[in-house]
């Protein structure tokens, strides 16, 4: 039975959106990449036969955007390193087979030590070696294109798409500005480990290969604060929520939102319809930024946007709706607040709504959870 488990899926299942995610973005970065030979000269027309290596570039750049092994050094270096390597085979008066092994072999050395590995670069060394009349004619113009151009084409594409649908490629390196754009790291991921410490790890483990410093952090993170959420005890959303919500409707003016924000010093307000069916949640933040906008598009001052925003006069046709958050996490009273570590923890959302069916029932604030925490703290000491 052990036997059969390891000869199964080794990969986390992923959902159908990730999938059409992953393969949307290699239709079309591969549908623009077949331009690639008809722009080209003529004379290079004829070695459009070393495209197909592309398609397993693209799978790694659009599938898995945060491997090592798909980032821009390790895509771009790798294959045309592995295509000068197998140029160069070209030249030697050796039996076909074995020069093909030649060279996808000195192009594997190659990469590790360029820290350039790309697997389907072993395919461009393999192919190039095994047509050695139009390669020998060609010479290094085969390593800049199509490899090169067509290699850069797919990372631009990659970017791109990784942009649009919420990704990210490159991969954030260790130590990047968080999404606050601060030095410090996400919340998450503070360990206490140098970026040395998490290499030196990899290196230890012989995963340098399969996974990014950056990556290791992150998961560290994720197991540490999900380690956490085993020691909060039985404690459930109903019991620390705040309970008596101010609320807002839909068509409720800013200016009465912001007097809202103002009166209670809350960071947030919950927007509800008929029956106080849930419809979304207005940050506080989010006033901040939309007369920061008001501002930059009336070329005045942030105050004076401020102040024309908040006053129902100047501007009557702002409502709560047109602020409000619609995709945040939401949970139900019997939810532990285990749970709610992970959905609060990266600093995206101040609080998360409780409901019971459709109808908003409490809120739990970050304060909220605190306090909680810190009770069960002082219990256990």
């Amino acid at each position: 039975m052990r036997i059969l488990r390891s000869l199964g899926p080794a990969v986390p299942r992923a959902g159908l959106r990730e999938a059409l995610r992953a393969g949307l973005g290699v239709l079309a970065a591969l549908a623009g990449l077949s331009l690639v030979p008809l722009l080209a000269p003529q004379e290079l027309r004829q070695v459009s036969w070393l495209l197909p290596p592309f398609g397993a570039t693209a799978l790694l750049l659009f599938a898995v955007p945060s491997s090592p092994l798909a980032q821009p050094w390790s895509a771009l270096v790798g294959n045309m390193l592995a295509a000068l390597i197998g140029v160069a085979a070209t030249h030697l008066p050796l039996d076909p087979g074995l020069r093909v092994a030649l060279a996808v072999g000195l192009a594997v050395v190659a990469m590790i030590l360029a820290r350039a590995v790309h697997p389907p670069a072993g395919a461009v060394a393999m192919m190039t070696a095994l047509a050695p009349e139009p390669v020998r004619q060609l010479g290094v113009w085969v390593v800049l294109m199509p490899v090169g151009l067509g290699t850069l084409a797919l990372v631009v594409l990659a970017a791109g798409y990784a942009r649009l649908t919420g990704r990210h490629y490159p991969a954030r390196q260790f130590e990047a500005p968080n999404p606050h754009r601060t030095a410090d790291a996400a919340p998450p991921e503070r360990l206490g480990l140098t970026e040395a410490e998490l290499t030196g790890i990899l290196t230890r483990t012989r995963q340098a290969l399969n996974l990014g410093v950056e990556d290791l952090a992150r998961l560290v993170g994720a197991a540490e604060l999900q380690a956490a959420t085993h020691r909060t005890g039985p404690m459930t959303a109903a019991e620390i929520m705040s309970r008596d919500l101010i609320t807002v409707q839909p068509e409720t003016p800013l200016a009465e939102v912001a007097a809202l924000f103002r009166r209670h010093r809350f960071t947030s307000l919950p927007v509800v319809g008929a029956e106080g069916r849930f419809l979304g949640v207005i940050f506080q933040i989010h006033l901040i930024l939309r007369a920061q906008a008001d501002a930059a598009r009336r070329d005045r001052g942030f105050a004076a946007a401020a102040r024309r925003l908040m006053d129902p006069k100047r501007a009557p046709g702002v409502l709560a709706a047109d602020l409000m958050a619609v995709a945040i996490p939401r949970v139900s009273p019997q939810t532990p607040i285990a749970a709610l570590l992970p959905m609060m923890a990266d600093g995206r959302v101040d609080a998360v709504p409780v409901l019971q069916g459709q109808a908003i029932t409490g809120i739990v604030t970050r304060t909220d959870l605190i306090a909680a925490l810190a009770r069960q703290t002082l219990r256990e000491g």
